[in-house]
Formats: C-alpha cells, structure tokens, sequence
C-alpha cells in the first residue's frame, strides 16, 4: 500500500520517489493569491460566444476606496448639519438683545438755612455730625447675603452686587474722579451702549443740557477743582444694595447710599477751615446676560440731593459746596418751579439743620 499522501492507485508511474510533487518547491505569495480572485460565470453567461469561463472578481482596494469614499461624504454632511444646527437654533431664532434705556436723573441742591459750620480738624466735624457711625470707603458698601432667583444662579447675583459697588467706588469714592476730573474709572464699567450719553454728559460741560439726560453729576460725585478741595480722603459713607430679578433676562440692583466728604477751599492750605459736603445717590442698575459676562453695569435711573449748596448753582456740570462759614445769597429757597426746566434753580430743597454739625 502506498502511504497516507499516496493516491490509491499509487504512485504515477515516471513520478518522484516517495510522492514528492515537483510544485511543491512553488510558493504562492499573498499578493500572488489576491491577484487570481477568479469567479466562475453562471452557465447562461458560458453560453454566450467567446465567453471565457471565469471572470475576475473586483478589487478588494477598488471597494475599501468606494467604502471610505462613502464614509468621507457622509462624515462632511453630518458636520455640516451640525454647523448649520449651530448657527440657526432648532426651535427658532434667539431673541434680539434689548436696547439699553438711557439714564434718567435728577440733582437736587439742599440750601442751608444759616451759615455752613466749620472747623479745622475734619475727625471733629464728623464726630458731631449724623456721620459719626458711617464706615470709612468702601466698607460703607456691604454685599448683602446672596440667592439666587427664578432664572439667575447664586453666583450671576453676587457678579451684578459686586459690579454696582465698583461703579459706586469708582463714581464716588477714587479722588482722582471727585476733583481731578478723570471720568475713565467709572466710564470703563458701564455697557456700551451707554457711553455715548456719558461722554456727551462729560463733555459737555460747563453747560450741559438741562434734560435730565446729560448732567455729568447724575454719573459721578465731582467737585469743581477750582473751587474745593479734599481736606480727608477718609469718606463717610452708609447705604445697602438690592437686588431683584426684573424678568428672566435680566436682574435689576438698587443702591441707597449717603456720603459724606470733608472739603476746603481749592489751594487752602492744612490748617484752612474744614466743613462736610453731604451727598445721596439712589441708583438703579440693570444687568443683561451679557452684562454679567463682561462685568458690565447699565445705570437706569439716577435721584441724586446733595448740599450745602446753593439753589442758584448750576449743578449739572460740577457739584460747588458752599463751604465754612458761607451762606445761601438767595437765601432759603422759597419755592421750586417744576415748568423752568431750563433753570438751575428749577428743583431745589432745603438742607436740615440736624444734617449739619454741631460745632
């Protein structure tokens, strides 16, 4: 019998001892063996004339190029879907931004009833004044305790509080704003759609329109340097922050503060004497979503009372404080005339004696 790899008839005659096949020395590479895909045709396709008998089967790199060719346009269509669904919102267009309402404001001059009191030392004049328990600076501006509202986080609330005390800082506490006549600190925090109006309120000076749009007083606390000094950069300020959510785009912030500042005559020299200059600023501010991303503020309304002053003096450029020892010429105001819009004088009040010191 011939071996396992024996055909049953054994051996072919003429054949290689011991079975060996002559091809058995050939090697069929990989390439060799994609290269002769062959396919056999069906037998109607055999019947036609000079059909072969087998055809070659496609490339196998011919249809993983069509493949990833497919896979290419569908990934460049699902991204451009995407991009498309970015820029134009599924459930509609956003709502435009809404416009920034100009401020509104009033100044208000309270006239002495008597002579402004005064004395060389400011720390006496505070000490016998209503101002004896106000904080110094900024502590005067405490953040009340925070929560968040309906459609704002904790943290958007206490971005709007603290936005409004830096704008109140800059507008009426850095020096270089009350008599140095710099507007740059508090300009740099209000939205943009608002500088127009307060550089047309700035610049306009020393007359600006009587409109109750462009008072430069209604924006900042700003003396006329060529009259007044600081005699102490130790500010007596009290007041509180409030804020509320004015709807679900926005949160408003309302600020109620006093300040108290010690004053002399522009160039006096240390020992000149000394007298306060009270000033109350009510402020509304408004934030947008933008607003509180940019650390922005939008002042709406502004009532400011400042005294003593006198009723005659316009107060819409500059803030003039009657100082120690002067008195109102026009005397007590005897009434305010709410038709002469056009005149300085046309609101004016009455500083209580009690809000004076007692030296």
């Amino acid at each position: 019998m011939g071996g396992p790899g024996d055909p049953p008839e054994g051996t072919p005659e003429g054949g290689p001892v011991g079975g060996e096949d002559e091809y058995r020395s050939v090697v069929f590479d990989e390439s060799f063996v994609r290269a002769a895909r062959l396919q056999e045709y069906s037998a109607e396709e055999r019947m036609a004339d000079h059909a072969p008998a087998v055809r070659r089967r496609p490339s196998l790199h011919r249809g993983l190029a069509r493949q990833l060719m497919a896979l290419v346009v569908l990934i460049a269509v699902a991204m451009g879907t995407a991009v498309y669904l970015s820029v134009r919102h599924p459930y509609g267009s956003p709502q435009a931004r809404r416009p920034v309402e100009p401020l509104r404001m009033t100044v208000i001059p309270l006239a002495p009833t008597g002579k402004v009191p005064g004395a060389v030392d400011a720390e006496r004049l505070y000490a016998h004044s209503p101002a004896r328990q106000f904080a110094v600076g900024a502590e005067g501006i405490p953040l009340p305790v925070v929560s968040g509202t309906a459609h704002f986080s904790d943290s958007q609330v206490m971005t709007a509080l603290t936005a409004t005390k830096d704008y109140i800082v800059r507008s009426a506490l850095y020096p270089e704003v009350l008599t140095g006549g710099q507007v740059n600190p508090a300009r740099a925090l209000l939205d943009g759609d608002q500088l127009d109006q307060f550089d047309q309120s700035v610049q306009s000076t020393p007359h600006p329109a009587a409109d109750g749009r462009h008072a430069a007083t209604g924006w900042l606390v700003r003396f006329d340097p060529t009259r007044v000094q600081l005699a102490d950069k130790g500010i007596r300020v009290q007041g509180d922050l409030q804020a509320v959510e004015a709807d679900a785009d926005s949160l408003e912030v309302t600020a109620d503060h006093t300040l108290v500042y010690a004053v002399r005559p522009a160039g006096a020299a240390a020992g000149a004497p000394v007298s306060l200059f009270t000033v109350r600023r009510e402020l509304t501010f408004r934030f947008s979503r933008d607003d509180l991303r940019t650390h922005q503020v939008q002042l709406v309304t502004s009532y400011v009372q400042a005294g003593p002053m006198a009723c005659a003096e316009d107060s819409s450029a500059y803030l003039r404080p009657l100082l120690a020892g002067q008195t109102a010429r026009s005397g007590v105001p005897a009434g305010s005339d709410p038709y002469a819009t056009d005149s300085p004088a046309a609101l004016c009040g009455t500083l209580a004696v009690r809000a004076q010191p007692t030296v």
